[in-house]
């Protein structure tokens, strides 16, 4: 009797599943991605750009990455070097991420890359990308989606160099970042550099600066301040009244749509470099831009886009090896032979950096009264950066 009870439920059990979609019995794991940037703060509007570009992307592609349904666990690092460990720690050992990204400012990311390369975990980059992890200390678990630090810089040094300013005065926070910036202008511009000046990272006044500069007498200035620091450097030095004295060069971090809609007018006529712009002709970012904008309400800046690119990197990667993120090489390799960006087709150094245009633009006043980037012309093709040679991985 035992036996026969036995089997009868066996059946019934049976039918029941038959009933249930198999689908629903062979989902796929959610993939979850760490994402850590600076969400608060003076830096708080590239974070929010980058998330929102993720984010944006992620919904184009259904909410899954490589066919896999994905949750992002976000975390505020406060521009702040402990919390960010914190927060990697505690998505590294206690959420399991299978992914990183998100941070902005290259101090923190060099201060968390010690945890995520020995946890053997990707660290797939938006936007910080340090000389130390281009050249020797370059990784297997780690690459850049949008540029090496100097690049920028290294397309506004040739530009100067272009116009033949014969002096620069040349200015940047205190912090890897900034001492990359101003080493990758001066590697393409052969002028004079009459002052270097490096301030405090989060400075917000530049009145001393600005009355170096003035006292000086350069033919150029040339300035990376990210956020609210370029946001409180251009209007001041507006202000000033030498932007009808001195040009003002910046690259495009210090002069993209976060910074026009704090500065606004004052901006119209500054040049900048950048490796992305509103008017790329392709498919993806006529996309992205226009639902950037109906999404967000506002003009996406380059971060944004960044962001939206790290996330077509990671679904390009995970695709090419079916989801199975065990195999890393043949992640890695997918990657590094190069997917398709906002940027169009962009592919990779073997030290995870890009190789890819970089291009002048023009800060103007539309039609319309709307003040934005211009795409004027093209200062590097197929610009690798100046590290790669140090790397060893293959």
């Amino acid at each position: 009797m035992k036996v026969k009870r036995t089997a009868v439920v066996c059946v019934l059990l049976a039918a029941v599943l038959s009933l249930v979609p198999w689908q629903a019995r062979s989902q796929p794991r959610t993939l979850r991605i760490g994402f850590v940037s600076t969400l608060s703060g003076g830096g708080a509007a590239l974070g929010v750009d980058v998330l929102d570009g993720f984010n944006l992307a992620l919904r184009h592609l259904g909410n899954r990455l490589g066919g896999l349904p994905v949750e992002v666990l976000t975390a505020d690092d406060q521009q702040n070097p402990d919390v960010a460990r914190s927060a990697v720690e505690r998505l590294l050992r206690r959420d399991r991420a299978d992914l990183l990204t998100g941070i902005i400012f290259s101090n923190v990311l060099l201060a968390v890359g010690d945890l995520v390369f020995g946890s053997g975990v990707f660290y797939i980059s938006p936007n910080a990308g340090p000389s130390e992890y281009a050249g020797s200390q370059c990784n297997l678990h780690f690459l850049n989606v949008a540029w090496q630090n100097d690049n920028l810089h290294e397309a506004m040094g040739h530009y100067a160099q272009l116009k033949r300013y014969e002096t620069a005065f040349i200015l940047a926070p205190n912090y890897p970042a900034g001492r990359d910036a101003l080493t990758g202008f001066k590697r393409f511009y052969k002028g004079q550099v009459v002052s270097e000046v490096y301030t405090r990272l989060g400075q917000l006044d530049y009145s001393a600066e600005i009355a170096q500069i003035r006292a000086a007498r350069p033919r150029a200035v040339y300035a990376f301040y990210p956020g609210a620091m370029g946001v409180n450097f251009i209007k001041q030095y507006a202000e000033a009244g030498l932007m009808q004295q001195v040009p003002l060069l910046l690259p495009g971090f210090s002069a993209d749509a976060d910074v026009i809609r704090a500065v606004g007018k004052p901006m119209v006529g500054v040049f900048n470099s950048s490796h992305w712009a509103l008017e790329l002709f392709n498919p993806i970012n006529r996309r992205f831009v226009e639902d950037f904008r109906r999404s967000y309400n506002r003009v996406p800046a380059l971060y944004a886009s960044q962001g939206y690119d790290a996330a077509l990197a990671i679904d390009h990667g995970l695709r090419a090896v079916g989801g199975d993120l065990s195999r890393k090489a043949e992640f890695r390799n997918a990657i590094l032979s190069g997917f398709d960006s906002t940027r169009g087709r962009v592919r990779f150094n073997r030290n995870g950096y890009p190789i890819q245009n970089y291009y002048l633009r023009q800060v103007v006043e539309s039609a319309n009264g709307e003040v934005v980037n211009r795409l004027v012309g093209t200062i590097f093709r197929n610009h690798g950066d100046a590290y790669a040679s140090q790397c060893r991985l293959r």
